[in-house]
């Protein structure tokens, strides 16, 4: 005999495709720190940018043609060029060019303001709302965000100009993640993420020459971590991130960002056999409890009761852009009502 899904099972199955996809960003994410180390050191900021965006463009355009999913709908465009310049193409160039200023440490600390400024533009133009659980898990984590910088920092080598393009670098993804929100709703992860990168191709090309005398003269090594860089942390990550975003607030999927510090931590000590201090460490551990802090619920009468069916199957469907996000709406301001 056949089981029919009930909402609260099928709403139980959105939400762990959900977890596993933004698993898959934060674990690539973290192994493209220490891709970025050997490639950068062959490449200037700007070609290894437009290389990336190369290598994920090439790859994202053969998926989408394989799975015949064609342009996005025009109420999409807007979040996708705006992502797609400020978090595909200038987040990319200034966060290599300010890491070739500043020692890892430094620019790990100021980066980690983006979650923080996410939730907050989220909750400012999007109407989420700043739940405790969300707040209390990011303080937690930020905190071991700054405790690994202080850990791997270096001295004297930091400059004004490397604080800086690491601050702009911040905002840049905040401001993309929060553009890319809204489009997620008139297109599916594949198409918002495909396209978005295609127009950061577009903004980086004036590097195309750079790019190009520099590949003659670089190690394979570098440029095999580069395609690596554009395949798997680029097409495959940020993909997986906007099936998660579209299904969840910007401001829980920015703070899920800070298990990246933990898991660079664990991966340079696995593959570049850099051991950590046990400072290091416990920086690491704070950003994980801060993560599963930020993703806890209040404990309510209202979440206990099974969801209500959806009218026409609707949310049934595995379409990424047709769904409204699951999580955290109870957050969620005035207007959803």
């Amino acid at each position: 005999m056949t089981t029919t899904p009930t909402p609260a099972s099928t709403h139980t199955g959105r939400n762990r495709r959900a977890t596993a996809a933004a698993c898959t960003t934060v674990a690539l994410w973290a192994s493209a720190f220490v891709s970025i180390r050997s490639a950068g050191d062959a490449y200037s900021p700007g070609a290894l940018a437009l290389g990336r965006l190369l290598a994920g463009s090439l790859t994202l355009g053969v998926i989408l043609l394989v799975r015949r999913e064609g342009l996005p709908a025009r109420a999409a465009w807007p979040g996708i060029v705006a992502s797609g310049l400020l978090w595909f193409g200038l987040y990319m160039v200034v966060l290599n060019w300010g890491e070739q200023q500043v020692d890892a440490g430094t620019a790990a600390m100021v980066v980690n303001i983006g979650p923080i400024l996410i939730a907050l533009l989220g909750a400012r133009l999007l109407g989420e709302g700043l739940p405790r659980m969300l707040l209390v898990g990011m303080g937690v984590s930020f905190a071991g965000a700054v405790v690994v910088g202080l850990s791997m920092s270096g001295h004297g080598g930091s400059s004004v100009l490397g604080v800086a393009l690491c601050l702009l670098a911040a905002v840049a993804y905040a401001a993309g993640v929060v553009a890319q929100k809204p489009a997620l709703r008139h297109g599916s992860a594949l198409q918002i993420t495909t396209f978005g990168c295609l127009v950061g191709t577009a903004a980086c090309l004036p590097f195309s020459g750079v790019l190009v005398s520099e590949v003659a003269d670089a190690p394979v090594s570098a440029t095999l971590n580069m395609v690596y860089l554009g395949i798997f942390p680029t097409a495959l990550a940020f993909t997986t991130w906007a099936y998660a975003l579209a299904r969840t607030t910007a401001g829980r999927m920015g703070a899920t960002t800070y298990a990246v510090p933990a898991l660079v931590v664990l991966m340079s000590w696995l593959l570049l056999d850099e051991v950590p201090a046990l400072f290091t460490v416990g920086g690491g551990l704070l950003c994980l409890a801060g993560v599963a802090v930020s993703r806890m619920h209040p404990q309510t009468g209202r979440r206990n009761s099974p969801a209500p069916p959806v009218e026409g199957g609707r949310h049934d469907q595995e379409h990424p852009g047709s769904e409204r996000p699951q999580e955290g709406e109870e957050e969620t301001s005035g207007r959803r009502r």
